[in-house]
């Protein structure tokens, strides 16, 4: 017979490995940052003022961050000239070198910086990554996800967004 404990430690492992989405019914203004990105320039939130934003706090070695990557890279060819911008925020520990080593291998199209524990408090990613936001073109955050999360999800809110 199987004992409690187990049957739990298998639902913690569920929850863990499924995708959480909250969305919004009154958003709330996305924190405002601006951090480095792989070649050292500043990038700001306010740069992306009337766009609609996809925010995903990402690391090279995350397994559902990667798988997630190539739906990114679809929908901002897809919908980029319409006001998308997926912005990945990279919370590796290697830096700089790391991420853009890896966004040329992987052909990434959408910015990416590097994460400051300032920032990863601000939107709350204390739960684990992939944690993505995405924002409305008023800088308001629509929608959380946590884990990994299909891609028709979230074309259906940036469709919403535009």
């Amino acid at each position: 017979m199987r004992s409690t404990k187990n049957y739990l430690a298998w639902a913690v492992v569920l929850f863990v490995l499924t995708s959480q989405s909250l969305l919004f019914a009154d958003a709330a203004p996305a924190p405002g940052w601006a951090l480095k990105d792989v070649k050292g320039n500043t990038v700001k939130l306010s740069d992306f003022k009337g766009k609609v934003l996809v925010i995903d706090f990402w690391a090279t070695w995350c397994p559902p961050c990667r798988a997630e990557i190539p739906n990114f890279i679809a929908l901002q060819d897809k919908y980029g000239k319409q006001g998308l911008v997926v912005v990945g925020i990279s919370v590796d520990q290697g830096g700089a070198p790391v991420v853009a080593a890896f966004a040329e291998k992987n052909k990434i199209n959408y910015p990416l910086v590097l994460a400051d524990d300032k920032v990863a408090d601000q939107y709350g990613v204390t739960e684990g990554i992939p944690t993505t936001f995405v924002i409305d073109r008023k800088g308001n955050i629509v929608a959380r996800h946590l884990g990994l999360t299909e891609p028709d999800v979230f074309e259906k809110e940036i469709k919403r967004a535009l």
